[in-house]
């Protein structure tokens, strides 16, 4: 792979100011934004199909992209179901490169993440397992609240429960996001280094390859 992706630039050089204000503010005020139509069918539709397909334990790859995470974890776990969801057509309908027949274990969805979170959470529907892989770090101090963990749907996040796994290749990210999740978990959550044996999304094999380093935080979370 051409290993040309830039290094993440900010003028932040560790966790927020603002970060635990943000966190308890959204704790306290649940999130109210209209649920709209096209992510209600979106969900409809693809909780449909995984109940069609026995309704194993489910994974969610939150922010899939072209799908090639949502294929490799359906790959390591054939005993689950995995639903990758992200707001972009051209990345979900995307005929992404896989050297075997698709598992068919798994789908992608287009819907917006703020109401797929939202609705499963409604649906009393938990992920065993719960992925979201290189999200956008957003590194402009100004953009904390666009971030996962600062924004108000991160609580939500937080009571969906399952094993759940951040990865970045910025590491204020990392420890923020760890942060925010011990904030609301109240356990002890660490950023770790990460070097992957096998390469799970597209991101994740350019930032490699680019010398990038690579961070993740992990947590079993009791469901709400």
């Amino acid at each position: 792979m051409y290993a040309n992706s830039h290094f993440i630039t900010s003028s932040q050089t560790e966790a927020h100011a603002q970060l635990q204000t943000q966190v308890v503010r959204h704790a306290q005020h649940p999130f109210r934004k209209p649920i709209t139509s096209y992510n209600r069918s979106a969900f409809d539709d693809s909780i449909a199909r995984w109940q069609a397909a026995g309704a194993k334990p489910l994974i969610l790859d939150a922010g899939c992209g072209v799908g090639l995470s949502t294929f490799n974890l359906a790959q390591q776990y054939p005993d689950h179901f995995v639903i990758g969801v992200d707001q972009s057509e051209d990345r979900t309908s995307r005929n992404t490169q896989w050297p075997d027949a698709i598992p068919d274990n798994c789908l992608r969805v287009r819907a917006d993440l703020v109401d797929y979170w939202r609705l499963l959470l409604d649906s009393r529907i938990r992920p065993a397992r719960h992925y979201i892989l290189y999200p956008n770090p957003w590194p402009k101090i100004g953009h904390l609240t666009r971030r996962w963990h600062g924004h108000a749907i991160f609580p939500t996040i937080v009571a969906l429960g399952g094993a759940l796994e951040c990865r970045s290749n910025w590491q204020i990210y990392i420890e923020e996001f760890a942060a925010a999740l011990q904030l609301l978990g109240q356990q002890e959550v660490a950023c770790e280094r990460y070097a992957p044996d096998h390469c799970i999304t597209p991101f994740e094999q350019k930032y490699l390859a680019s010398g990038h380093g690579l961070w993740r935080c992990r947590l079993q979370l009791a469901a709400s």
